[in-house]
C-alpha cells in the first residue's frame, strides 16, 4: 500500500479519535472550553469534506464491490483492524447514548444573561427560556452530537482509504509479470 493511503487514513483516524474523545469528555462535569467559539465547528467541516470526499473517490476508483472492500479490510494488519473497529464502536456507542438521553430541546443560546433553547415538542415548537443547568445540559448534548457524527465519518473515511489502498496493492501485485 502506498504512503499516501497510509497518510490519508492516519489523518482521518487521528481526527476521528480526537473528536470522539472530545465527545466523550462532554459527560464530565463542566463544559468544554470550546463551547462559545465557532472555529472548532468550521475547522471540522473544512477538514471533513476534503478528507471524506477523497476517501469516497479513492473507493470508487477501485471499482470494487462491498464484499471485495470488506475482504481487503480483512487483509489489513490486526492492529489496524482493531483500531478502526474501536473507533467505530466508540462512535456508535456515543451516538446511541447521546440520542437516548436527548430531549426535545436543542440549539442553546444566551442573550442578555438569559438562557434560551429551541423546543421541538410537537404543537409547542419555539424558543423557550430555561434555567442555567438545563442550558448546560442541552449545550453538552448538542456538542456530543456535533463531535461524534464527524468522528464516525472520519473513521469511515479511514476504513475506505485503507481498504482502497489494500485493493490497489493487490491489483498492482497481480499485474506484475511472473518471474521466469
Amino acid at each position: 500500500m502506498g504512503w499516501s493511503f497510509k497518510l490519508h487514513a492516519g489523518i482521518a483516524a487521528g481526527l476521528s479519535g480526537v473528536l470522539l474523545l472530545l465527545a466523550a469528555l462532554t459527560w464530565l462535569p463542566g463544559t468544554l472550553p470550546l463551547t462559545g467559539s465557532k472555529w472548532p465547528v468550521v475547522t471540522v467541516v473544512v477538514l471533513l469534506f476534503p478528507i471524506f470526499i477523497a476517501a469516497v473517490v479513492r473507493g470508487i476508483l477501485t471499482r470494487a464491490d462491498k464484499h471485495s472492500i470488506w475482504l481487503a479490510f480483512r487483509c489489513l494488519p490486526g492492529k489496524a483492524q482493531a483500531a478502526l473497529g474501536a473507533l467505530v464502536i466508540s462512535g456508535v456507542v456515543l451516538m446511541i447514548f447521546s440520542t437516548a438521553s436527548e430531549t426535545n430541546l436543542q440549539a442553546p443560546e444566551m442573550k442578555d444573561g438569559r438562557y434560551f433553547v429551541f423546543d421541538t415538542t410537537p404543537y409547542a415548537r419555539g424558543t423557550i427560556e430555561v434555567s442555567r443547568s438545563q442550558y448546560i445540559a442541552v449545550l453538552e448534548s448538542d456538542q456530543r452530537s456535533m463531535l461524534a457524527i464527524p468522528g464516525l465519518l472520519f473513521a469511515g473515511a479511514a476504513y475506505a482509504v485503507l481498504a482502497a489502498g489494500e485493493l490497489r496493492r493487490a491489483d498492482v501485485r497481480s499485474r506484475r509479470p511472473a518471474p521466469q
